[in-house]
Parts: structure tokens; C-alpha cells; sequence
């Protein structure tokens, strides 16, 4: 049923005649009289009993108003709060990040975000960057932080920042004092390394292929502080970005050296469907993420204490 034609009906049953709902509704009795024949004829009975200009409920039309009532409420309810909305903005941002920004990057960036948007309801995601690709596509959120993935297509890329990915060991482990990796050392080393279908994997397979080498033993691990656990016990060697160990090197538990041959560099973005403009909520949130990115120990300038030892 049409709502319109449920406006009217509930005027006139609320009036108790036609010219009364005509004048609440600002149309014209005639307009009132043929939208409820229409509305009777797809009910397929009559709604009213009549007499002279006054109307009344009969027993269909009871049952029809007591539940068009609350949908006509909710729909105004609705209305109401789309126009608050227009009138507003956005009153939330939906944020997908890699699991590590969730950790080591994002808190700072909800900290300044909500200094300039307190009311905001932030949601967060987190997941291999893949997964949150997916999510942008599907439009389950709005903005996704994390590397840069191979296939932009219906995407837009907004740079971060760029990092670059090292060996990182034991500091009881040989490297810690030796001053070149050969191929040999490094098919005997069992590597810790995150989940294979991950963008970062992707660019460590890359890595190794260009030099032909196959590693002996991996070990996958989902979790990044995993992994760390498991290279201080020296378990393994693995392959991260410095910001990921940052407290570990800086008390000394974990040693990094960069990787062989060229550096092995990602691209951080936040990632939005092509065609969209941003809010400004969305812009502060960029900002925000590069903002809170130029603290992060990201490259070998940054390991030349560890690297020269």
C-alpha cells in the first residue's frame, strides 16, 4: 500500500471527515475522496461508514489503522533522521587496518582524530590487507589502512608512508656479529614469517626468487607478536619492518639487518573506492595517519646503530 494513500487514510480517521484531513493534509477534499476509493479497492473492502460529511471507522478500517500507525511513525522517525543526517554529516567512519597498523600505528591516529571529531563513532576492522580490500569493494567500510595491493582497479591510494622490510634475529643468534649472509647460511635458517597470503609475503616470495633461493623450513604464524616471541628464543630468523619491533630494539631483545641486494620496500596507503569523494572526517583521518607515520622507525637510516655493531 502506498504511503501516501495510508497518510490520508489515517487523516481521515483522525478528523472524522474528508475536509477536515483535506485541511491537515493541505489538499483538497476531492484529492482526500479518490485516494481512499483506491485505497479500498486495494483492500478489497470498504474502510468507512458514512453518513452526510461524516466518516467513521468500521471494523476493517480499525485494523488498519492501529498497524499503519506505527509504520507511518517509523517512517517519519526515518525521515527525520535522514535529515539530521544531511544536516550533520556523517556520524560515524567505518576503518579497516592491517593487523599490525592496528596495533602500532592506529591508537595514536584515534587519539588525534578525536580531537577534532569527539562525537564520531569510529569503527575498526582488523585483517590481512586482502581481507580489507574486500571489505572497501563490498562498501562494509569506508577507508582501509595498510600496503599498497598489486591490483588497484575501482580503488584510489592515498600515500602514507614506506617502510622497508629486514632480517630481524636473536642477539644471540650468528648474524648478530657477522658482517655477510651467504645464500648457504640462509637456506639453513628456519624462518618465522607471517601467513603466506598476505600482501608482505607476496613481496618477500618476490624477494626470493630474485635470488633464486629456496628457504629449507617456514614456519607461519599469524600474529606478528608471535613471531617476535619466537625469534627471542631464538626458534628462527624472520623478516619484518623496523616501526613492528621498535620496542625490541630499542631495549635490545631483538637485532635487525637489512635484507640483501636491493631493499625490499612496501608502500602504506589508506584505500577508498574510486569515485568517491572524501568527507571531511575522512580527510583529517589521512592526515592523521601520516601524521602519526613520521615517528615510526621505518628504514636501514634508522638501524645504523644495530647495523654497525
Amino acid at each position: 500500500m502506498e504511503t501516501r494513500l495510508l497518510r490520508m487514510f489515517c487523516a481521515v480517521a483522525e478528523q472524522g471527515s474528508l475536509v477536515g484531513a483535506a485541511r491537515r493534509l493541505h489538499l483538497t477534499p476531492s484529492a482526500i475522496s479518490h485516494g481512499l476509493k483506491a485505497l479500498e479497492e486495494e483492500a478489497g473492502c470498504r474502510l468507512f461508514e458514512r453518513a452526510g460529511k461524516r466518516v467513521w471507522l468500521n471494523e476493517a478500517g480499525e485494523r488498519l489503522l492501529a498497524q499503519a500507525r506505527p509504520v507511518l511513525s517509523a517512517l517519519e522517525a526515518l525521515g527525520e533522521s535522514m535529515r539530521r543526517l544531511a544536516a550533520t554529516g556523517p556520524t560515524r567512519l567505518r576503518v579497516g587496518t592491517a593487523a599490525s597498523a592496528c596495533q602500532h600505528l592506529l591508537p595514536g591516529v584515534i587519539r588525534e582524530f578525536k580531537k577534532t571529531y569527539p562525537q564520531l563513532a569510529l569503527q575498526v576492522e582488523s585483517g590481512d590487507m586482502p581481507e580489507m580490500v574486500e571489505l572497501i569493494r563490498a562498501h562494509r567500510v569506508d577507508l582501509a589502512l595498510g600496503v599498497a595491493p598489486s591490483d588497484a582497479s575501482g580503488l584510489v591510494m592515498r600515500p602514507v608512508f614506506q617502510d622497508e622490510l629486514m632480517w630481524v634475529f636473536s642477539p644471540s643468534h650468528p648474524w648478530a656479529a657477522s658482517r655477510s649472509i651467504g645464500k648457504d647460511e640462509l637456506r639453513q635458517q628456519p624462518l618465522i614469517l607471517y601467513q603466506r597470503f598476505s600482501f608482505t609475503a607476496r613481496l618477500i616470495d618476490a624477494y626470493f626468487r630474485t635470488f633464486h633461493f629456496s628457504p629449507s623450513a617456514i614456519m607461519e604464524v599469524d600474529s606478528i607478536e608471535g613471531i617476535k616471541e619466537l625469534v627471542k628464543l631464538n626458534l628462527g630468523v624472520s623478516i619484518l619492518a623496523p616501526w613492528t619491533a621498535d620496542k625490541e630494539l630499542a631495549r635490545g631483545t631483538l637485532r635487525m639487518r637489512p635484507l640483501g641486494g636491493q631493499p625490499v620496500a612496501r608502500r602504506w596507503v589508506v584505500i577508498s573506492q574510486a569515485g568517491r569523494e572524501l568527507s571531511g572526517a575522512e580527510e583529517t583521518f589521512c592526515r592523521c595517519c601520516r601524521r602519526q607515520a613520521a615517528a615510526l622507525r621505518l628504514d636501514r637510516q634508522d638501524l645504523a646503530r644495530e647495523r654497525d655493531t
